[in-house]
């Protein structure tokens, strides 16, 4: 337990970075939330290599959080309720190896909580979920324009009418972090 003490960070794949960067700005204890790739084999991938699907990358979200404030487990439950971890390669309109459900983690501590969660959010959708669980290789920064993209374009179509009613399934509209 004391190796999730310290200030932690948690990688997540959930389909689209922007949905995922969104709940977890909401979430107390985070302190800051950035979109990008990993899970891949190129080295500095683009959105626009990593859209073709063959990089093997996922977008993906790095989690920076404070765990005396918020702990593993609890990130953990909000990935699997934020989406459908039981498809494979989709979320919704997003299809493609991009969109895959995963989870990134630095340390044994946190593979096997991962597993554990895995198997709870199974057992609760009651059907096989399909989250990749793997050590985090190499994290890329995606460009600018998609860091923040919720806050900075909550107008946009895909805003409105998936990242919107997403945080209202999961109670999290408004803008303060839970």
């Amino acid at each position: 337990m004391s190796e999730l003490r310290q200030p932690g960070r948690v990688f997540f794949g959930g389909g689209c970075f922007w949905c995922m960067e969104a709940v977890f700005q909401r979430v107390g204890g985070v302190q800051r939330v950035v979109s990008g790739y990993a899970g891949g084999s190129m080295k500095n991938p683009t959105y626009e290599q990593v859209s073709t699907g063959i990089t093997g990358h996922a977008e993906v979200v790095r989690v920076e959080y404070d765990p005396e404030v918020v702990d593993f487990d609890r990130l953990l439950e909000i990935f699997f309720a934020a989406h459908d971890p039981t498809t494979l390669h989709r979320q919704g309109a997003d299809v493609g190896p991009q969109y895959r459900s995963i989870i990134l983690y630095e340390n044994e501590i946190q593979a096997a909580r991962a597993r554990d969660a895995a198997r709870r959010a199974e057992e609760r959708y009651g059907k096989p979920v399909v989250t990749e669980i793997h050590p985090l290789d190499e994290f890329y920064e995606a460009e600018p324009y998609h860091q923040d993209y919720f806050r900075k374009h909550p107008a946009n179509g895909y805003c409105s009418f998936v990242i919107r009613p997403k945080l209202k399934k999961l109670g999290m509209e408004n803008e303060a972090a839970l």
